[in-house]
């Protein structure tokens, strides 16, 4: 079966306007984060992973910072549900291990705990707010 997108590591330069229509579209306009706090001074540090559909339209994206942070996950409200998500997850920590983490850790929004246990990561300590929205910190050893 052929899968309905790939997914790739992105080149910050060459695929930022891919990043920014995912990111902006799902944190900015549908969960509200002020456009400010969107972009910070680590993104042209991190390692980004991009995902499009068979067509060569952005759906998903994700970060993994130089400390082994994943970060900014967003999938395209369309594409939820279908594997989107846990293909940028896999390959972040993909490349977490080609880099030699041991561990990786982000910081989920309360509504997605279920997607990332369900990917081996394990809560630890209390929920805390992040432009504006309930978090919980995670973390995953990685084999």
């Amino acid at each position: 079966m052929i899968s309905p997108f790939v997914v790739r590591r992105a080149d910050w330069t060459r695929d930022f306007e891919h990043l920014r229509y995912i990111r902006e579209t799902v944190f900015v306009h549908e969960q509200q984060v002020p456009l400010d706090m969107e972009w910070d001074e680590l993104d042209r540090d991190c390692v980004h992973v991009v995902a499009f559909d068979n067509d060569g339209a952005p759906i998903g994206t994700g970060r993994l910072l130089p400390d082994g942070h994943i970060g900014r996950m967003a999938v395209l409200p369309a594409w939820r549900g279908k594997g989107v998500g846990g293909a940028l997850l896999s390959e972040l920590m993909r490349i977490a291990r080609e880099r030699g983490f041991t561990e990786v850790i982000l910081n989920a929004q309360v509504q997605a705990i279920a997607f990332y246990t369900r990917h081996g990561f394990a809560a630890h300590g209390p929920q805390f707010l992040e432009a504006g929205i309930p978090h919980q910190a995670m973390r995953r050893q990685l084999t």
